[in-house]
């Protein structure tokens, strides 16, 4: 369940984070003004007010179902990969961002004198460079994200916090069920961390 609330999320978050960063570098006012709006906002509220929102607001509140009305678990497990991804995304956006920021000026200016469009100039010069040089930041967010996936049993997904949680009330032995799941977090995050950061040095943008 960990390491699917992981994919999902990372997926989701790479797509909506890619697009705020479009936007915050967009040369439309109002599109540079959400994205940095949306950064600002939700990178400053704490991951569970947002997970639980999710769940009692979005569910409860206003009857969002995200397709699975009759199935409590997989109604909630959808609704918490909507959590992620909307926090998430605000630190892949930053992420981007700076790695846009890399791109020399120049590029953009020869590749408009030629007649690009904003999008042709992001989709086929800037982001490929970028997306090269922040290898190691999307590591380090991905590796957040699957540590904060814990945060998910506070609306009921059974995931790792969850059923450590169950296995320690039945079995009462808290420093070895605990110690066990510690090192199923090290082992799905050390792995992510070095061989993301040998691509990062592999496919880094020589300049």
């Amino acid at each position: 369940m960990t390491v699917k609330l992981t994919i999902l999320s990372a997926v989701g978050s790479l797509i909506w984070g890619t697009l705020l960063a479009a936007m915050r570098v967009s040369p439309v006012p109002l599109m540079r003004g959400f994205g940095t709006a949306y950064v600002n906002i939700v990178r400053n509220i704490p991951l569970t007010v947002i997970i639980v929102f999710a769940s009692l607001g979005l569910s409860d509140v206003f009857g969002m179902t995200m397709g699975a009305a009759d199935d409590f678990d997989t109604q909630s497990f959808r609704l918490a990969v909507l959590g992620f991804v909307v926090y998430t995304a605000a630190f892949v956006c930053e992420a981007i961002r700076s790695g846009i920021n890399t791109v020399p000026v120049g590029q953009a200016e020869a590749a408009r004198a030629i007649g690009l469009t904003f999008s042709q100039i992001l989709g086929h010069i800037i982001l490929p460079q970028a997306f090269r040089s922040v290898i190691g930041p999307l590591a380090n967010v991905l590796i957040a994200l699957t540590k904060n996936t814990t945060v998910a049993a506070a609306i009921g997904v059974a995931e790792a916090a969850l059923l450590m949680k169950e296995m320690i009330e039945n079995e009462a032995q808290t420093l070895a069920i605990g110690a066990v799941f510690a090192l199923g977090f090290v082992v799905l995050t050390l792995p992510t961390g070095l061989i993301l950061g040998w691509l990062s040095k592999r496919l880094a943008v020589k300049r």
